[in-house]
């Protein structure tokens, strides 16, 4: 059997000024809300490009300051060994001038002597340079005071004698010269 009810029939309400549904509807401004409107625009239009300008910078800043600390890295990743051998070297001189004391001709003598050198100069071939502190003003940036002495001779702040050799590994202190400082003539 056949369906006789009638189809609803679609009416068209819509007259000839109303947006049609598929076209999106442009809000209607003035001309002085259209002109906040574009002031808004360029302020947030700066505000993002000094952001991204800044972003820019930041990166920039970030690559060279990670090539300098991996440069860092490099120049003085042998710090801690080149510390450890200082001590070796300050004991090997102890007993190099004990020895000296005893006969200055034995051959023992002349062989400790050349492999001393062979050793400061592998040290000095790896940027390693000691620091010269007798008879020199005292640095508190170079030197480590551990006494204070009165001499005729060394004038009043000068170190009088040093204790234990200080190192430079390139431009960085790697340890510090034990001295004893002239607190000038004695009374």
């Amino acid at each position: 059997m056949k369906n006789t009810e009638a189809e609803p029939r679609k009416i068209d309400v819509t007259d000839g000024d109303a947006p049609n549904d598929n076209a999106p509807a442009a809000p209607e401004r003035d001309d002085a809300s259209a002109a906040v409107s574009n002031d808004t625009l360029l302020t947030d239009l700066d505000r993002f490009r000094d952001l991204a300008l800044r972003a820019q910078a930041d990166l920039e800043n970030f690559k060279k300051r990670a090539a300098r600390e991996k440069e860092d890295a490099i120049k003085y990743a042998n710090s801690s060994l080149l510390e450890r051998l200082i001590a070796i070297v300050d004991n090997f001189e102890l007993g190099l001038s004990a020895a000296r004391t005893e006969s200055a001709q034995s051959p023992i003598l002349s062989g400790m002597g050349m492999v001393l050198k062979q050793l400061t100069d592998f040290l000095a071939d790896n940027g390693l340079q000691p620091i010269a502190a007798e008879g020199q003003k005292f640095d508190p940036n170079l030197h480590e005071a551990i006494a204070h002495e009165a001499s005729a001779s060394v004038p009043e702040g000068n170190v009088v004698r040093q204790m234990r050799r200080g190192y430079k590994l390139r431009d960085r202190l790697l340890r510090p010269s034990t001295v004893v400082v002239s607190s000038g003539r004695g009374k």
